[in-house]
């Protein structure tokens, strides 16, 4: 039910949907005043949500930028949370712009910081195919010569919750030790990091996919951006998660 809730919850919260939804009011609408306010309204939320310079003072807020690894320490475990591929349709996957949270799951592995990748994603879609996030990156691992004794497949969690849930119990299962490293994006290591402590799970965030990694501004960024729009939807969907977990879980 949780899971189908936030699914609800994210398509509402579609900045897009509103802007539309604005516009056709004013566009249809037979109030003269009302119409007027709804185009005030549209132009407006979209405006705002397509400066890259909000977007940018937001993101610099709230993502999580560092890991306090300490220098020559080794990890049990490197736990990579999924969203970094995506169903081509022939029963296979491809990466996508999150990427880089298997590429930090691997340079951990091949730079000695952690023994062991574990790969927590199954398929988050509300009618999901057969395919499984975690074990097709368990075979791009082991085309990089990762040795499948050093990678771990939780592949039925749907959600970052179920990502906590499972994980602990795989973790149980194999008796490693924590601190573990979780890798994920900058924009979901907050969400994630408190979850998986929720969950009792003793985590060091190690953050990857970042938006920026320095705060900058130039005059361009007050002109509208498609890049920025897509942006607010990813984090609405993470301020929107977040609180949920704190109110519910």
């Amino acid at each position: 039910m949780f899971f189908i809730f936030s699914k609800v919850l994210s398509f509402l919260m579609n900045l897009l949907l509103w802007v539309f939804a604005f516009l056709l009011i004013a566009l249809f609408g037979k109030n003269a005043k009302r119409k007027r306010k709804f185009l005030i309204w549209g132009i407006v939320i979209l405006y705002i949500f397509s400066n890259s310079l909000l977007i940018n003072i937001f993101s610099w807020n709230w993502d999580i930028r560092s890991a306090d690894i300490k220098p020559g320490a080794k990890y049990s475990c490197a736990i990579v949370l999924g969203g970094f591929s995506a169903d081509d349709g022939k029963g296979s996957g491809f990466f996508n712009m999150a990427a880089d949270r298997f590429i930090q799951g691997l340079r951990l592995k091949r730079m000695g910081k952690a023994n062991k990748i574990l790969i927590t994603s199954g398929n988050g879609l509300l009618m999901p195919s057969a395919y499984r996030e975690a074990d097709w990156s368990r075979q791009q691992y082991k085309d990089l010569q990762v040795p499948d004794s050093c990678l771990l497949i939780e592949n039925k969690s749907r959600n970052t919750i179920e990502n906590a849930a499972f994980t602990k119990q795989l973790l149980q299962q194999q008796k490693l030790k924590g601190p573990y490293l979780l890798v994920t994006s900058a924009f979901h290591m907050r969400r994630s990091l408190m979850i998986f402590k929720k969950q009792g799970i003793d985590v060091i965030p190690y953050a990857c996919n970042f938006s920026n990694r320095y705060f900058t501004f130039s005059p361009e960024d007050l002109l509208p951006s498609a890049g920025a729009m897509a942006g607010w939807g990813m984090y609405i969907k993470e301020v929107i998660g977040y609180t949920v977990t704190v109110l519910f879980k």
